[in-house]
């Protein structure tokens, strides 16, 4: 295969536990699309949230990749091992003054904002330390969020259509150093992608309310912005997101091909019976490239 290097996509797990269906509908969806584009597929492993990561879990996770017929095209990319890269990019934005220490915390920022302060469990923040911390003491640094048009973002995602978010009202000034001093998701998946020069991003619907501030977050460092496409959920009986944390099991290695025709089911396609991975591949591929490869 000669791989399409237009186009790059990838796959980014974090390693807190077993691949489960979930996560495999979400691999399975960026593998074909890779596929379909006769693109990159690269896997990221996001272990950067130390205390989240479960030793070995990213190891086996690949090895779940591989048995179900998943491999990447590179390399994987580990985020532990990306820290200057993560530092360089915040000076960056320091040095442009689009950063700022913030000494709220959680709770203080919920009070603020009232009884109306959730959307998709995001606060958005008041900016009470826009202009300086006040006396407290600094926790977390944030990017500067401007009021007004620069800060509603507008993009078309493949799956789910015109998608429109004004930063500054739903989001406010978001974080990109914890309190705990682990860089931000935010922050680091953007300087990943971008350095991975990755062109296309498919990935969980989850997701999709952190794609105008991953945008954003773009522009602040010059950076491209990918094509995105957002699956829907797997969710459990009671309508939750199928995760480890509400139930969710270890995908069998020893049966790949009924969890991946299950995986297909759910993005829309349609299995045919195949005896082989490499079989079930070129059925599914050939079916996402009718709807996607364009």
């Amino acid at each position: 295969m000669n791989p399409n290097r237009c186009y790059r996509g990838r796959f980014a797990p974090s390693p807190t536990g077993p691949l489960h269906f979930g996560s495999l509908v979400s691999a399975l969806a960026s593998f074909l699309d890779a596929r379909a584009h006769e693109g990159a597929w690269l896997v990221r492993i996001e272990d950067i949230d130390g205390p989240r990561t479960v030793p070995g879990a990213a190891e086996d996770i690949l090895a779940t990749l591989h048995a179900f017929g998943m491999s990447a095209d590179e390399q994987p990319v580990w985020q532990s091992r990306r820290e200057n890269a993560y530092q360089e990019a915040f000076e960056r934005l320091l040095a442009d003054k689009l950063v700022y220490p913030c000494g709220c915390t959680r709770r203080e920022i919920a009070d603020s904002l009232g009884s109306n302060h959730v959307r998709h469990a995001t606060l958005a923040y008041p900016g009470t330390c826009r202009d300086g911390l006040h006396g407290k003491t600094a926790r977390a640094w944030r990017l500067r969020v401007p009021i007004g048009d620069p800060a509603i973002t507008t993009f078309r995602d493949r799956w789910q259509g015109t998608q429109v978010q004004d930063l500054a009202s739903d989001v406010g000034d978001f974080v990109l150093k914890r309190a705990d001093g682990e860089w931000a998701y935010q922050l680091a998946v953007v300087v990943d992608d971008a350095d991975s020069r990755i062109t296309h991003i498919v990935r969980g619907a989850d997701l999709l309310d952190s794609t105008a501030r991953q945008i954003f977050l773009q522009r602040c460092l010059s950076v491209g912005t990918p094509a995105y496409l957002h699956v829907p959920l797997v969710v459990n009986e009671h309508g939750e997101k199928l995760s480890k944390q509400t139930g969710a099991t270890a995908l069998d290695v020893r049966t790949p091909l009924v969890a991946l025709n299950e995986a297909a089911k759910h993005l829309g396609l349609e299995p045919r019976a195949s005896g082989s991975l490499e079989a079930f591949f070129i059925d599914a591929t050939a079916q996402w490239a009718r709807r996607f490869a364009t």
